[in-house]
Formats: structure tokens, sequence, C-alpha cells
């Protein structure tokens, strides 16, 4: 039952991950006869799905079956480097060479060197390294050659495997270190001194390859991109590993360097196989180090996984044509057209274009006259070689020929018409110009004329005289009215055509604001006919018998360009007046239209601490918020200014307030810098909460939610006093005398009050301000002084 519904749903959606876990777990059940064709569909969907080349290889293993088994490595090993998968492998190859002697230790050797030259620089192969060590340990020696030469082995491998950043590596530098100190003291110190840093830096970069890699979904199947912001996450995290595999972070040599940029961008390729821009990317990077050939695998590898990527094949074509390949580039524009899949009129034009580079001209014009038969040909390949005859060959004629061969064919398309008017009037022919204008218009239908005739007004203002000018747009209006259904209005004139006559390129005869204004009049003046255009009324909720002229109209376009203003005025013709509510409050839209503007007595103070629900520093205006008796307004109309700063110093703390009441009068909103200092030195700052001088009743009354008896509520406690005694202070003395490491850890968990960094150039306006005020003030008293002083001495 399982496997039908999945079935129904893979039909439905073929790549239903879902529904083919559900099949995979289904042939892990069955017998290998009835599981295989499952494992086979599965792997054609999901070439790269190492978890399912797994299943079905092991599924083989479990059934003796050595010739299949084999078969299905030599399909998945390469194109899926996956170090699960490799294991697998490698305990199929040393199972079956365990009993065949040398020969067998051989093959499996080679099978080790094998596997770890692919996927042993990959940050899991920690593992295949032990086991591979752990191989070349069980090797029996015989003879002392034999022995060193195992020794050697060993040595060797070690010092491939910590030179890898893997999750293994420190554990590997253990091995290691043990390894050279059980063969020979004198000769460990030095190899082990000489290989520590490049151990400690493998050991550096991997912990930065393992904060990239843990952002990466192993699980995840290749599938075709959805644009999903799990998808655009997964790649973004592949692009962050292979740039800093770029990057050489080891600085290690170039060739190992792209080695494991090439071992991340074929990792990358499992999970990201339908993504035609790292097929793209990886080809390039191997152009770039020099590997054309290599990149040329890649794209056909690419073209293998993306058959339908038209983008990928002329990718792939240019790198044929730029290193010479000319036949090899022609052959791939000749499978594209050949396939009715592919085969477009884009492909008809990039191939013409590549005939005529590599051809000459009476190739391509060959070619063209084979094209235009093909029923994909469209009015774009006539431009395309038109153009090309035009402005390659230099041959206006046959340029000209093709665009009449083409007006046969496609006089119903006004983008047609419109490139053959511009080739006209390269060419100064302003009489064909005018006689293709009104051969046009008389067969196209007057809905799809409208580009046609702006063309045709556009080409008199600039060919024509005045008479002519007038005479065209007078008859657009004619033909457009009888579309529009707008009667005798649309052929009275307005000031938007006078503005659309006298302007040149970004050059206008009026100023932004009246061109707003005219533009927004006949927007009006079509609603007061009948003629409502596609604008947007924001309509209160709970409000729908407001009338329409109380509305806020918003205008669907911005008025910075003619053809904004046209389209304003003319591209939504035709909406009833009944979308907008009563015609008689749709005539009076143009008087008594009005903006809604907000109510400046309920608007608050903005504070970034507080928290919708918390009732803290909230306006009691604002639905669904709990108030407070006291909250603090801005009241533009009443003007109490004074209550609002009363109310204010309420809810700051007592050195706040201190300082602030302090400070004099200043204009605008930026306060001097020295003189705030000024005040801030000669201002006695109290040092705790508690001070009789502060203008409270009682210092609980400062904070909402203190009690009655003087208590600090939480929100204060957790703080420190600016100038008392730090936490650290007051923690209870430990019995036992701890490790130097232990402390230095607590010392740095512990907020201590620093001294001041010494800060020149703030010293120098200090002293300044503070001579600048005893000048004027005669002299500062005596505990400001001190104050200063000690403010002063404590940043040097």
């Amino acid at each position: 039952m399982q496997e039908r519904k999945a079935r129904e749903r893979i039909l439905a959606d073929t790549y239903d991950v879902d529904a083919w876990d559900i099949l995979a777990n289904e042939a892990q059940l069955r017998p290998i006869s009835e599981a295989a064709p499952i494992y086979e569909q599965l792997l054609v969907i999901f070439p790269t799905a190492a978890k399912y080349w797994k299943l079905y290889v092991e599924a083989q293993m479990v059934a003796n079956d050595n010739d299949a088994t084999k078969q299905i490595f030599s399909r998945c090993l390469l194109n899926c480097l996956h170090v699960g998968l490799w294991r697998c492998y490698i305990r199929f190859i040393s199972k079956g060479n365990e009993n065949k002697g040398v020969e067998g230790r051989d093959e499996t050797k080679k099978a080790f060197e094998f596997m770890l030259y692919h996927i042993g620089t990959d940050i899991a192969s920690g593992p295949l390294w032990m086991e591979y060590i752990s191989f070349l340990k069980s090797l029996l020696a015989t003879t002392v050659q034999e022995e060193s030469q195992r020794m050697t082995n060993v040595r060797k491998a070690y010092q491939k495997a910590i030179l890898i950043p893997t999750h293994h590596v420190e554990q590997l530098w253990k091995d290691y270190e043990n390894f050279e100190n059980s063969v020979s003291r004198a000769l460990a110190k030095g190899l082990l001194a000489e290989y520590q840093q490049k151990y400690i830096s493998a050991r550096a970069v991997y912990r930065e390859r393992k904060k990239l890699c843990d952002e990466i979904d192993g699980n995840k199947l290749a599938v075709p991109p959805t644009g999903s912001l799990k998808e655009e996450q997964q790649c973004s995290a592949w692009r962050r590993l292979l740039a800093f595999e770029k990057g050489n972070p080891q600085r290690i040599d170039s060739a190992s360097s792209g080695k494991r940029v090439a071992f991340t961008y074929e990792q990358c390729l499992m999970y990201l196989y339908h993504y035609p821009d790292i097929w793209y990317d990886y080809a390039t990077w191997h152009v770039g180090n020099g590997s054309v050939d290599s990149a040329i695998k890649v794209f056909q590898r690419a073209l293998k996984a993306l058959p339908d990527s038209e983008v990928l094949r002329y990718a792939y074509a240019e790198l044929e044509e730029c290193r010479g390949g000319i036949q090899g580039s022609k052959k791939i524009y000749e499978n594209l057209l050949r396939n009715s899949s592919t085969a477009t009129a884009l492909g008809y034009i990039q191939f013409l274009r590549f005939i005529r580079r590599t051809e000459g001209v009476e190739a391509a014009r060959k070619f063209f006259s084979e094209a235009r038969k093909s029923p994909n040909c469209t009015y774009q390949v006539f431009v395309a070689y038109a153009m090309m005859a035009f402005c390659l060959d230099k041959d206006p004629k046959v340029a000209h020929n093709v665009f009449e061969a083409g007006l046969k064919r496609f006089m119903h398309e006004p983008a047609y018409i419109l490139e053959y008017a511009d080739f006209l009037c390269r060419l100064n022919d302003d009489r064909n110009v005018r006689a293709l204008f009104e051969r046009a218009l008389s067969l196209l239908p007057p809905e799809e004329s409208t580009e046609v005739w702006n063309r045709f007004i556009k080409f008199e203002q600039t060919y024509g005289d005045l008479t002519s000018m007038l005479k065209v747009e007078q008859r657009r209006k004619e033909a457009l009215s009888r579309t529009g259904e707008e009667g005798s209005t649309a052929l009275e004139g307005s000031l938007l055509d006078v503005v659309s006559r006298y302007s040149f390129m970004d050059l206008w005869p009026c100023s932004s604001r009246d061109l707003d204004h005219i533009a927004r009049q006949e927007w009006l003046a079509k609603n007061m006919n009948g003629k409502s255009e596609r604008a947007f009324i924001a309509q209160p909720s709970g409000m729908s018998d407001t009338p329409v002229n109380d509305y806020i109209i918003i205008m669907p376009f911005e008025l910075s360009s003619l053809n904004g203003i046209i389209k304003l005025a003319n591209c939504f013709a035709g909406f009833d007046k009944n979308s907008f509510g009563q015609g008689e409050n749709i005539k009076s839209l143009a008087s008594s239209a009005k903006i809604v503007r907000p109510d400046l007595s309920r608007m608050v103070i903005y504070d970034p601490r507080q928290k919708p629900g918390s009732g803290y520093f909230m306006n009691s205006m604002m639905p669904g918020v709990p108030s407070m008796p006291g909250a603090v307004q801005h009241n533009a109309i009443t003007g109490s200014a004074s209550k609002s700063i009363d109310d204010a110093l309420r809810y700051m703390s007592p050195t706040l307030v201190s300082f602030v009441v302090q400070l004099p009068a200043v204009n605008g909103p930026s306060p001097d810098v020295d003189m705030v200092i000024s005040a801030l030195l000669q201002s006695d700052i109290p040092s705790g909460i508690n001070d009789s001088s502060l203008p409270f009743s009682h210092p609980s009354s400062a904070f909402p939610g203190s009690s009655a008896t003087g208590d600090v509520p939480a929100l204060i406690k957790g703080r420190p006093a600016l100038n008392g005694p730090t936490s650290r202070s007051s923690r209870p003395l430990l019995p036992n005398k701890r490790n130097e490491p232990e402390r230095q850890e607590d010392d740095e968990n512990v907020p201590v009050n620093r001294p001041l960094q010494k800060d020149i150039f703030r010293m120098r306006q200090m002293k300044k301000a503070r001579t600048l005020n005893s000048g004027q003030a005669g002299s500062t008293s005596g505990g400001s002084g001190a104050l200063a002083g000690e403010l002063s001495g404590s940043t040097e």
C-alpha cells in the first residue's frame, strides 16, 4: 500500500524525496532480485545519492555477487566522494584478498592508496588513514630490508595524515609521536620538531573548516533548485567552503591546494547536481588554473547532468572556440539544433553568428537560407541576420531585402515593425519609414498598435515638421479612442502632448513638480469622464461607509519619465468607475481628495528598551499594549513641555538626572561636545542612588516596580554601582588555592572597572573647556575641581 502511494506521488512530482525514501525502505526488505530494479530507478533520478549507492552495493555484497558489486563500485565511486561508501569499498577489497597471500596484500594496499588519493582530504577521512596505517603495521616482514621498508611506509603515511585538517588530526599526531618514540627517541626529536608546526597549522585550519562544514547538510539529495530558503542557505554554505579552500589557508603547495579545491567541487556537485552555475564555476576554475582539458570534461559531465541547459552549451562551445577547437564547437551547435526540444530561435541566431565568425559571409548566408524554413525560425532570426549583413558585411541592400522578406511573414509583429523602422532610420530613408508605418498601421489591430503609434510620433518629432507632428498625434488619438470608449474627450489635446513634443532625452519643458501635477490632473480628468485607472485606494478597516474622496490615493507609477506619464494617463483605460464606489464620489475626487495625516497628540518618545507587552514606557493609547500611569507623551497640541520633561526625569536613574538638570540650554539637536564635557566635569555626580540631594521624595519613586521600603528593583540590582565596589570584591574567598589558569579564567568572566584609555586629544579638549569656564565664572568650586582632577588622572 505504501509503495503504491509513493509511486503515485512520484508520478506527480519526480523529485519527491520522501516518496523515494519509502521505496528505498521497501527495497531493503526484499531479495536482491526484486530490490535491484527499485535501486536502479532511484539512481536514475539521484545519480549522486551516496546513501542509495551504499544500500545497493551492500545488498549485492550480502548476496555474494562479486561481479555485480564490482560493477556498481565502478559506476559510483568517482562520482560519489563519500567516506561511508569508500569504506564499504575497501572492506569489500580487503575481504576478497585476505586469503591470497602477498599478491592479495599488494592489491589491498593499492586499493587503500587509490581510496586515499581520491578521498583522503575529506574532513571525515581520519578513520581511513587510521585503517591504512593499521594495515601497513600488520604486514609481515621476514628480512631487515622489508622491516625498514615497512617502517618507512608507516612514517610516510603518518606524515601525510597529520597535514590534513580532519576530525582525527590530534589523535593521528599523538599516534605519530608514539610511533617515532617507539622506533628511536633520538631520531624522533628531529622529526617531530620538523612536523610539529605543520601539524599546528593543520589543526588551526581544521577548526575553521569544521565551522563551515557544520553548516552543510550531508543528507540532502540532489534536486533541481526551487528557490526555497533552505536551498539558498545550503548553496551559500557550499560557496563559503569553496572560497575558504581557494584561499589556501594552510599555505600548502599549489598542487595540493588545487586538489583540495577540486575535491570540494566534486563533493558540492553531489548535492548541487542540478545547479548550472556550480558546474560553470568548476569549469572556469579549471581554466583559470591552466587545465582546459579538465574544464572540457566538466562541461561534458554538466551537459549529461543538465541536457536541457542551453546556456551551458553556449559556454562549452565558447571554450572550444577560444582554444581553437572550431570543429568541436560547431558540433556542439549542431547537436543543439538537431534536438527538437533544444532547437530554438536563439540557437539559430548564435549558430549563425558562429558560422559568420569562423566560415565567412557565404556560409552564413547559406545557413540562413536553410534556417528560415524551420518552424522554430521567428522574426528575431530575420532581424539578427539583417543586422549582421548591415553591421558586419556593410551591405545595406542585403539587409533591406531580408527585412522585406520577413515583413511578408511577420507583419503582425509590432516588434519586427519597430526594428525595421530603426534600420530605415539608420539609412536616413524617411520616406520608406513613413510608408512602413502607414502600411503596418493599416493592418495591425488597434489594440496592438500603441507602440507603433508612439514610435511614429517620435519619428515625426525627429524627422518631420510641426504640421506632420500634430497630424500624426491626432490620428493616434482617433485610432485609440475607438478602443478605449472615451468618446470625444480622447480627441481633446492636453498639456502632456506638449510636454511630449518639446522634451528631449532627460530635458523637460517644466519642473518635476509641474510634471507630477499635470499627470495627476490627466488621471483625474479621465476618472471624471468615466475612465478610471488601476489606482489603489487605501480604505481603513471598519470604515466601509467612508466616502471614496476621504481615502488615500496611491499613484501606481513614479512620474520620473515621459513613459511613466503616458502609462499613468493611458494604460488603465477601460476600468469601470463603479470599481471605486459611487459615481458622485468619483466626480468629487479632484476637489475633495485629502491626505490623512498622523495625530501628533498620540505620538510617544521612542525608547529602544521598550518591549511590546511589557508595560514599561508605553503609550496607553496603543491598542493591545498595557499602559503605565504617567507615561511620557509628546503632546504637541496642549504644549505641556515642562510636564513631559518632569515625567521623563522620573524614569531616569539618579545619576543621569543629576547630570541632565545641570546641562545648559542648547539650540539644535546636537550640543557641543566640549560644552557637555565641561558640564560633566563640573557636576557633583552622586556616588549611589540613595542621595538626599536628588529631586525625589524617595529613591524608590524613580523606578517602577520598587517597594515602599526602598528596595531597589531587580532591573537595577543587576548592575554594579558607578563608583562603588565591583562584584569581584564581594565574592567569598575560596578555602583552597587553585591553579593559575583557573583563576585567570575567572578573572576574564568578572566585570571590573578598568581605567580609561589615554586620549591626548580628549584631555586637551577637557583642559580647554576648564580654562574657558574658569575664565567666565572666575573660579570653580573645590569639590568639582577635585572630581575633575580624579577623572583627568584616570585617563593618564
